[in-house]
């Protein structure tokens, strides 16, 4: 099992930030277009345990189908997403956000595990823990400028 954290100081009320990670739309626009990432869930979809997101994307030029299932979810504090079906054996994001001087800090912390066994660990080594890290920083400089 890998463990990927990063954390981001966001100059908005938690308030603010919290209302645009909740949005799952959102997610659209902060991920890096080589991943040809889409949110397909027909009509609005309300966060709230047990809500159920449907994705499509390609990795490595792979097309995706990829089904996240809201875990848990504290308004304005945090919520979970769980991949039930997608790329990776296990896929368990933690959002978090708290109140700081200089406006929001927001926690990414996701535990993920490459299938196929030893051929996942030899891809994970190669470039999926890489391409991870990536779509992260991406991330980080799109919502950097987006709440600047």
């Amino acid at each position: 099992m890998t463990i990927l954290e990063r954390h981001q100081i966001i100059p908005r009320p938690r308030a603010e930030v919290f209302a645009f990670f909740e949005d799952a739309r959102n997610l659209e626009a902060i991920t890096p277009g080589f991943l040809r990432f889409r949110v397909v869930t027909p009509g609005a979809i309300e966060m709230k345990p047990g809500a159920l997101i449907d994705y499509r994307l390609s990795l490595f030029g792979i097309p995706f189908t990829w089904r996240t299932e809201i875990a848990e979810y504290v308004p304005r504090e945090r919520f979970v997403d769980r991949q039930l079906r997608g790329p990776y054996a296990v896929w368990h994001h933690t959002h978090s956000f708290e109140d700081d001087p200089r406006g929001t800090r927001m926690t990414d912390r996701v535990h993920y595990e490459i299938p196929f066994g030893p051929l996942g660990s030899i891809a994970g080594a190669l470039f999926v823990h890489r391409t991870v890290r990536s779509i992260f920083d991406h991330r980080a400089k799109v919502i950097a400028q987006r709440f600047a």
